[in-house]
């Protein structure tokens, strides 16, 4: 075996074996006769060879299926113990074109496409990485385990977060439905049904389904980040905290509460996040950081907060966020927040008074008139809040104008209420009357 011509004999002889077990439909024998070809090549280091003969016996006339799994299976044993970089890259490639297109080894292929993609990302060729990734389409591979088939989407999504293709990003994540994070594995295993494909088992080095889950909604993070949707990432940070492991860990739960609290102010107000903040408030673990708790406590009170007060109280705790888990609350995060609170204090505004002079208004949200005619502009256009200004005079009324219609239904049922009070009142005059006639009688 020392020499490259007896390498030859063997191999020659082992393919002449090949040949009368494929002929003769030999699974088995073909099976070993391709596997030890390999082996001989492996064992020589003899790299070159084997990659001819791998692509030599994939494309034999009339190659059984079970050979060419066979040979890809061992051949990719080999990769990790390659002696260069180089020889590793030809030997993913080799084994990639003889996987391609056969339904049989798709999951070879994923594997092989995944190292390869990892190879590139290492030598600093994220975009390669990413097109390379993007090839293979997983969702559609019924034996790869569930497990797998998440991890290498998620591997998809991180490669084009990498490379700031957040539209692909976006389109690659919606293959994954958060629902499947919530299923009980244990629950979930069921006797496979004849007829049914045999699903593999994930590989040991794919991470688990709660850390998937955490992995999954960390790229969202990412992923919301870019596009300043505070109320997205809150949710996100709401999931990972929901994980059992991150809920037992008090060093790992209160920097995902603190950014779940942060978030929830930074957030206009709608009704999702009005919902989110009071559940949020009922969380007994807010009670260990009562800062926190007291924020919360103010966004939710229908009072006026003043912004420098509320800056100074928490600036500290604001400037802290960039040393804890997930880092800092990005670049407009506090010019957002004095943003969120005005809304805050014009949405207060409106539910106490109908009417109120500009000057007044502009005085209760510590801003100059225009400043403040401009915010209470921007929520009437984002339809948060009904208002109407009349400049001249300067004042602003908060009153929704009334259909005429509406009008005089409601003086209709006034006037219809107030003639039963009076029948009812009538009533009663008449039968205390009565009652006092009776007595005076006897």
């Amino acid at each position: 075996m020392e020499g490259g011509g007896n390498l030859d004999a063997q191999i020659e002889q082992l393919l002449n074996l090949e040949k009368q077990m494929r002929l003769s439909g030999d699974v088995a024998g073909t099976k070993k006769a391709a596997t030890d070809i390999l082996e001989l090549c492996f064992k020589a280091g003899a790299w070159k060879t084997l990659n001819d003969q791998i692509l030599v016996l994939s494309k034999r006339r009339g190659q059984l299926k079970q050979a060419v799994t066979a040979m890809v299976q061992q051949a990719m044993q080999y990769i990790d113990q390659t002696p260069d970089l180089e020889t590793r890259i030809e030997l993913i490639k080799t084994l990639n074109n003889v996987s391609a297109g056969k339904i049989y080894v798709e999951i070879e292929r994923a594997r092989l496409i995944k190292r390869l993609a990892k190879i590139k990302e290492e030598q600093g060729l994220i975009a390669e990485a990413a097109d390379l990734m993007q090839e293979i389409a997983v969702e559609t591979f019924g034996a790869m385990a569930k497990t797998e088939k998440i991890a290498f989407i998620l591997e998809q999504v991180r490669l084009c977060l990498d490379r700031q293709d957040y539209v692909r990003a976006q389109i690659l994540s919606r293959k994954i439905s958060p629902r499947v994070f919530d299923i009980d594995a244990s629950k979930e295993k069921k006797k496979p049904k004849e007829g049914d494909g045999i699903v593999e088992e994930a590989p040991a080095d794919i991470p688990s389904l709660l850390e998937l889950k955490r992995i999954y909604y960390e790229l969202m993070i990412r992923y919301y980040s870019h596009n300043n949707d505070y109320l997205e990432i809150s949710r996100c940070y709401k999931a990972i905290y929901e994980i059992p492991s991150v809920r037992e860990n008090p060093p790992q739960w209160i920097p995902v509460l603190r950014k779940i609290c942060w978030y929830l102010v930074l957030s206009p107000y709608d009704p999702m996040q009005s919902s989110l903040l009071n559940s949020t408030l009922e969380d007994k673990n807010l009670s260990e950081i009562p800062y926190f708790r007291l924020l919360l406590k103010q966004v939710v009170t229908m009072e006026v907060i003043q912004w420098t007060t509320l800056w100074n109280t928490y600036k500290a705790e604001f400037e802290n966020e960039k040393s804890m888990l997930g880092g800092s609350l990005g670049d407009k995060a506090a010019e957002d927040l004095k943003q969120r609170i005005i809304e805050h204090n014009i949405l207060v505004v409106s539910k106490y008074y109908s009417r109120i002079t500009l000057k007044r208004l502009a005085e209760l949200l510590c801003l100059s008139i225009q400043e403040a005619e401009k915010h209470l502009s921007d929520m009437v256009v984002s339809k948060a809040l009904v208002a109407k200004i009349d400049r001249p005079i300067g004042i602003v009324c908060f009153q929704t104008s009334k259909d005429s219609n509406n009008v005089l239904n409601s003086w209709a049922m006034n006037l219809e209420k107030l003639l039963d009070l009076v029948e009812k009142s009538c009533h009663q005059i008449h039968k205390e009357t009565m009652v006092h006639k009776a007595a005076l009688k006897a």
